[in-house]
């Protein structure tokens, strides 16, 4: 078995019993024993070049900061947000100000500082808000 890790191979070797077949030769048993010998053996290759994990991603796409309207700022309190935060923070104060259709958790009731937000529309539509605060990220 070889385990390959950059510059680090590992190589594990263990000796194997044979078949054993004395007594009965028309069935063929696996001896039992444990292996006497376990050697593990590490070949190291040349770099000149440590390795370094730096795990400091740059947030691109929809994880990035992006500045928004005067609208958007009232609801999430940010002028710079991204869009999965706008997201956070949009349900928070809907589900703060008690904005969902009792019959239906799926529509959302608009405010004032919703509509400005939702093309001025009275109901929206849980899968709709996505699309919606879209125009606000300039």
């Amino acid at each position: 078995m070889a385990v390959s890790s950059g510059t680090l191979s590992s190589f594990l070797c263990i000796k194997t019993a044979p078949f054993s077949c004395e007594s009965n030769p028309s069935s063929l048993r696996l001896a039992v024993s444990l292996p006497t010998k376990l050697r593990l053996v590490r070949a190291v290759s040349a770099s000149s070049e440590p390795t370094t994990t730096t795990n400091k991603r740059v947030p691109r796409g929809i994880m990035k900061p992006r500045p928004v309207s005067p609208e958007m700022q009232d609801v999430v309190g940010l002028s710079e947000i991204p869009r999965t935060q706008a997201l956070k923070r949009i349900w928070a104060y809907i589900k703060e100000h008690d904005l969902q259709d009792p019959q239906n958790k799926r529509d959302i009731l608009c405010d004032e500082k919703l509509k400005k937000i939702f093309e001025g529309r009275e109901r929206v539509g849980f899968l709709e808000i996505a699309k919606l605060i879209g125009p606000h990220f300039l």
